[in-house]
């Protein structure tokens, strides 16, 4: 690694006007990685530029916190039982690359906490999901967000802890965060057009979770509905309505992954459907990782 005064003399040499030079002082500041990110801050706020060398840091400083990210997301996937959390502010991240993730955790522990104190052992599966309901939907006011519902800023966590509005897959990511870590045996569930979560049978819950099947989900859960709790029957009606054939992944539970997976398909689309294509290819990059 380069002292201080190397990697700031390598930063000046940016604004060379030869292509080659340029070409190769940018390769040579990115093979040193984040740790050059605050040297080039500093260098662009500091140095008197003209216009062109400060989008040559701003581009380099972007490639930097993407490939950082990346690589983050690419161990993520790799890892044999990923945290959800820690998926979701890699999503955020590819978008708001110097997010602070205090306040997201702070809340999300608050939420769990006051979940915590109102219930106990005595208390019905149903009794269960009627004070998470309570406390997420009427305390806090997470709400769907139907008047922007394909914007993608619903997908990131970090706008929806702080708009408390959401899309259905954001807001179950909101309910798993803030109830699986207290023990409730709650899933999301891959449905096509409308993600949910499910309730499991607590008899079942040893059950490896890709090997858990229909007949082991005691209830489902709409948390874009508030809470509301569905039954096989309207799923069934559902799919129907949308003429695809009732395939076991639309009513089991799924994994993190799966999770994730979907959040970046959903990018895709809302980058997409509102001329964000440069975005949408960003999120394209990202799916290989699920191969």
């Amino acid at each position: 690694m380069l002292n201080n005064q190397e990697i700031l003399a390598l930063i000046s040499l940016l604004d060379d006007p030869d292509e080659f030079i340029y070409n190769e002082v940018k390769n040579k500041i990115m093979s040193l990685g984040e740790e050059t990110i605050p040297f080039l801050e500093e260098y662009w706020e500091n140095n008197p530029m003209n216009h062109e060398s400060q989008s040559r840091i701003e581009e380099i400083i972007q490639q930097i916190q993407f490939d950082a990210t990346y690589n983050d997301l690419e161990k993520w996937v790799n890892s044999e039982e990923p945290d959800l959390l820690k998926g979701a502010l890699l999503i955020n991240q590819f978008q708001y690359p110097d997010l602070d993730i205090k306040p997201i955790i702070e809340t999300i522990e608050k939420i769990k906490q006051d979940i915590w104190l109102e219930v106990n052992n005595n208390l019905t599966s149903f009794e269960i999901i009627k004070v998470v309901n309570k406390i997420l939907f009427e305390e806090y006011g997470f709400t769907g967000n139907k008047k922007n519902y394909h914007s993608p800023h619903t997908s990131f966590l970090s706008n929806v802890i702080e708009s408390k509005k959401g899309n259905p897959l954001s807001l179950s990511i909101v309910y798993l965060l803030v109830t699986q870590d207290l023990g409730f045996p709650i899933y999301g569930v891959n449905l096509p057009s409308h993600f949910i979560l499910c309730y499991l049978d607590e008899l079942n819950t040893n059950v490896h979770l890709t090997e858990m099947e229909t007949e082991d989900v005691l209830v489902y859960i709409n948390p874009f509905s508030r809470g509301t709790l569905i039954d096989k029957g309207e799923i069934d009606y559902f799919i129907t309505q949308l003429k695809l054939p009732q395939k076991e992944e639309f009513y089991s539970p799924c994994t993190n992954k799966d999770i994730i997976k979907r959040m970046i398909n959903n990018l895709i689309f809302s980058y997409k459907k509102n001329g964000y294509s440069d975005k949408a290819k960003i999120m394209q990059s990202l799916l290989g990782l699920f191969s």
